[in-house]
């Protein structure tokens, strides 16, 4: 990695800045106002000019960790030019004393000689003894002085004795001090610092140290979050990140008492390469860090997604098939923040080998240091140290490459941690995997064992790709590495999301999801003979990501390639390609689907064939959907899965009803009849009420629910409520149900959705049914908010009280949904191309609108709303939301109740809907209309 010329030159001129500074000095009384003002005004501009000349040189040379060294010079220019001119010119001493001396220092991340353009600026004023006025007034002006500049200012004033008693109690100020660097003043206390530090706190303390900074580091990553492929990671102390870097310089200066990274090579730590690896990953790290503080003109440290791009754009990353130039860049990222954890392995067991102290939390590798160790039964290349498995010899690989899948399936069965001296060699050999080995028979059995293991092979899976094994092993999985996916639904990187599908299908293996995942759960037990081939599958689904062709598609063609070599026979291999091949069939189908709808139940049996295969995607799907992220799963996404694999399953075996749709129609309306018989009904009440419906309400409606709504329909008419609303909160399914009871509108839906947008209640699910008397009876589902049923009632008691307002035109729908309504974070930073059509196909009865775009406030209530202008009737409406996408369909007629078929209409409708989707959200327009619904 050549060293790029710092340059240091162009960003400050440190002597023309004294002279400008003493010149003001010589014309003004230092101390006055009008000194102040003019210094100020020199001190902004020359950091100002400092910092855009080093953003200029990152974006020509790229280098991150000579932009930190630069702005770290300018700002070192700055506090030598104040102090000269502050004792000089301001508070000058003409006889000083001894105590009258004063060392300016540098420490923490500024003592390291790097700063961001957003850092604290961390000082520290050192005296000799006890404070002095002098010394008091010449830090107070300078501090003042850097607060004003708008710098964020970190600072102590203390003598000699008080750092090193502060430094022996508290390992933040040790750390600090670890990293003082001279600035200006005078030297000779700085190294008495130097000098005292290290021979009073330093000495016999390192391992006490080396604890204190991993369980912090520990207890940072727990509050940045865990896992360091996030897909908005936190650059500075996230996992993988500068901080762990930086702990990792920490702890080899205190232990190994070293001043520069590249002693470590010296002292056997790292090699040579790995060193070099070490710079290369501070310096990426550095320059996206650099450049993220450039562009929001803050300290911010998160790369949110709305920044992503823009920074893809300033580090020169260009768009690949099958990737854009985001991804790549942070698949770099990812894969940077992987070989922090490389070198913080290697160094741990360095570390180990020093006798360092067990320090609890650290991926539990330092367990003690007594260096108990054993025999491992069944093989003589491996070893049991300290409840750790361990090499026997330095030759242990090179001997026999099978043996490094070996050590992970012993690893497994004994319940056994991996030794930190284990994973180094095991990292350094991963040149041994060659074709050879991926052929080879006991490999490929050795790996089915860990994929397949009933102990965690989720933890198997994670600890083959951080050591880099399973990426050499299976090529294809190599290129999902760090790869992530630019989109809000996805949490995590490809690989991590494989894994992670893993672990949730071993939970419900186990029987440990009967509460979350009821159907999945009951499934299981039936498929323990296909069990290698779920695995297979769950590990396999997104291996082609990020390429040209359809994921799905490609990624079946890679599995027929891999699953014979796997020691899968062809009916098997044809089965997990199916699987990879349909890994989201149901899922789409479930959640963009009306399920009442005999075609789509028909079509969805058609592709699946056969009841095993419908159990297979059923589990495949769950775990996949548990697998995204935290919140993604719900109940309803549950209950949707259920219902259609209960309808399939039911059509499969042949009990699926062959009776005509009017045959059906009157059997349900006979049983809604003896249901409100039952219910005490009078006979021409229970008569009048069930000549209320049309065929669609009878089949589609479920019984229970026909006599709640009977019972809401008829309450509402005695009371002479024209409008009214129902809650009813779904606590297992997640979502609120709020019927609504209305004078029919052609734009009522349309209103209703921009009531809830208002209310910020999304709407899931929705059924709309007309009455034979002219009235509406829609039924919304919508996501639930709060845990108790009791604080989700009075929730969507409140949304359904704001439709009854806008129906009745007691509120301006537009106004509520700007006043209340609020844009996602991150949105913008995405763009999804509108679409819309119409399909006739996929249902008998009905035209199939499907909707994509990006997500905004009050979407649904516009598509709507132009869907009502276009004369068209909605039966049903179903809303899935992907991150910042969603994709909505609709069933829908003419007003006289048939499908569209008119090629010039259809064309009309697509164009009209793509209209709305490009354009902003509507305006006065819809003042009138909702005006004319409440009239």
């Amino acid at each position: 990695m050549a060293r790029i010329p710092l340059k240091l030159d162009q960003i400050i001129d440190g002597a023309k800045l004294r002279e400008n500074l003493a010149a003001i000095g010589k014309n003004v009384d230092a101390g006055s106002a009008e000194a102040r003002a003019s210094i100020m005004k020199l001190l902004k501009s020359t950091l100002a000019e400092g910092r855009a000349a080093a953003e200029a040189m990152l974006g020509e040379d790229g280098g991150g960790t000579a932009c930190a060294i630069r702005l770290s010079h300018l700002m070192d220019e700055i506090v030598r030019a104040l102090y000269d001119f502050a004792g000089t010119h301001v508070y000058k001493s003409e006889n000083p004393s001894t105590a009258e001396r004063m060392a300016v220092i540098a420490v923490g991340g500024y003592g390291r000689g790097t700063l961001a353009p957003g850092s604290d600026i961390d000082l520290l004023f050192l005296l000799p003894y006890k404070q002095t006025p002098w010394g008091e007034q010449v830090a107070e002006y300078m501090l003042y002085m850097f607060w004003d500049m708008g710098l964020k200012v970190g600072h102590a004033t203390r003598n000699l004795d008080e750092c090193v008693r502060l430094a022996r109690t508290d390992y933040t100020i040790s750390t600090a001090v670890l990293e003082a660097r001279f600035i200006c003043g005078e030297v000779a206390l700085y190294d008495d610092l130097i000098t005292r530090f290290d021979n009073e706190v330093v000495r016999d303390t390192g391992a006490d140290y080396i604890q204190a900074k991993l369980a912090e580091r520990d207890t940072r990553h727990s509050k940045a979050g865990e896992s360091r492929y996030l897909v908005e990671p936190n650059i500075k102390d996230g996992k993988g990140g500068l901080r762990d870097l930086h702990t990792l310089f920490w702890i080899g200066k205190y232990y190994y008492r070293v001043r520069e990274a590249e002693e470590l090579v010296a002292k056997g730590v790292f090699t040579r390469r790995e060193y070099l690896q070490f710079r290369k990953a501070e310096d990426f790290l550095w320059a996206v860090r650099c450049h993220l503080h450039f562009l929001t003109g803050k300290p911010e440290e998160r790369l949110h997604f709305d920044v992503q791009r823009d920074i893809a754009e300033r580090l020169g990353y260009t768009s690949h098939p099958g990737l854009s130039a985001v991804e790549r860049f942070m698949k770099h990222y990812f894969l940077t923040a992987k070989s922090v954890g490389d070198l913080t392995r290697i160094f741990c067991a360095a570390l180990e080998e020093e006798q360092a102290k067990h320090v609890p939390g650290f991926n539990r590798i330092f367990q003690t240091f007594s260096r108990r160790k054993r025999k491992l039964a069944g093989t003589s290349d491996f070893i049991v140290d300290n409840h750790r498995i361990n090499i026997a010899d330095e030759g242990v690989f090179e001997r026999d490459p099978v043996n490094m899948l070996r050590m992970f399936w012993f690893a497994d069965r004994h319940g056994l941690e991996y030794h930190p001296e284990a994973l180094k060699l095991l990292t350094r050999s991963l040149k041994l995997i060659d074709r050879n080995l991926r052929r080879n028979e006991e490999a490929n059995q050795l790996f089915m064992d860990l994929l397949t293991s009933s102990r965690d092979p989720e933890l198997n899976m994670r600890r083959m790709n951080e050591a880099g094994v399973l990426g050499k092993l299976i090529p294809e999985f190599n290129k999902i590495v760090a790869m992530m996916q630019f989109s809000m639904y996805h949490h995590y990187t490809v690989d991590e999301h494989l894994i992670r599908c893993i672990g949730v299908l071993a939970e419900i293996d186990r029987g440990e999801g009967d509460k979350a995942h009821p159907l999945a759960h009951e499934l299981m037990k039936g498929l323990k003979a296909f069990r290698p081939v779920l695995y297979t599958a769950m590990l396999l689904h997104d291996i082609a990501k990020g390429r040209p062709e359809d994921h799905s598609v490609a990624g079946a063609k890679i599995a027929r390639r891999l699953c014979p070599h796997m020691g899968f026979d062809k009916a098997d291999t044809e089965l997990i390609a199916w699987l990879v091949e349909q890994h989201l069939a149901m899922s789409m189908t479930a959640q963009t689907r009306d399920l009442n709808d005999r075609k789509t139940i028909q079509d969805f049996a058609d592709a699946v064939q056969s009841v095993d295969r419908l159990k297979l995607l059923l589990v495949l799907t769950v775990c996949d959907i548990r697998g995204v992220g935290p919140g993604v799963w719900n109940g309803w996404k549950g209950q949707l899965l259920r219902t259609l694999y209960y309808e399939t399953e039911l059509l499969l075996t042949g009990g699926f009803s062959e009776a005509s749709r009017a045959t059906r129609a009157e059997r349900a309306r006979a049983e809604l009849a003896e249901g409100l018989a039952n219910a005490g009904w009078e006979e021409s009440e229970a008569q009048r009420y069930v000549r209320l419906h049309y065929e669609n309400y009878l089949l589609a409606v479920d019984h229970k629910d026909q006599l709640r709504h009977a019972a809401f329909i008829r309450a509402a008419d005695r009371e002479g409520k024209a409008l009214a609303t129902m809650v009813k909160p779904h606590t297992f399914e997640a979502v609120t149900e709020i019927t609504v009871l209305a004078p029919d509108h052609p734009r009522l839906l349309s209103v209703i959705a921009g009531a809830c947008s208002a209310a910020q209640a999304n709407i899931v699910d929705a059924q709309v049914f007309t009455t034979t008397d002219g009235r509406a009876l829609d039924t919304i589902l919508i996501n639930r908010a709060f845990d108790f049923d009791a604080d989700e009632r009075r929730r969507a008691e409140r949304v359904g009280k704001l439709i009854e307002d806008v129906l009745a035109g007691r509120t301006y729908l537009p106004e509520v949904i700007e006043q209340r309504a609020k844009p996602r974070r991150g949105a913008k930073a995405f763009s999804v191309e509108p679409r819309a059509e119409v399909r006739n196909t996929l249902s008998n009865r009905f035209s199939v609108i499907e909707i994509e775009c990006l997500d905004r406030p009050g979407l649904l209530s516009e598509i709507t709303g132009t869907l009502s202008n276009l004369s068209l009737d909605i039966a049903s409406a179903h809303i899935t939301t992907f991150g910042e996408k969603v994709i909505d369909t609709f069933y829908v007629t003419d007003l006289t109740g048939q499908k569209i078929d008119n090629p010039d209409r259809l064309e009309a409708i697509s164009r009209k809907l793509l209209a709305t989707l490009e354009k902003a959200p509507a305006g006065n327009g819809a003042r009138s209309k909702t005006k004319a619904m409440a009239e």
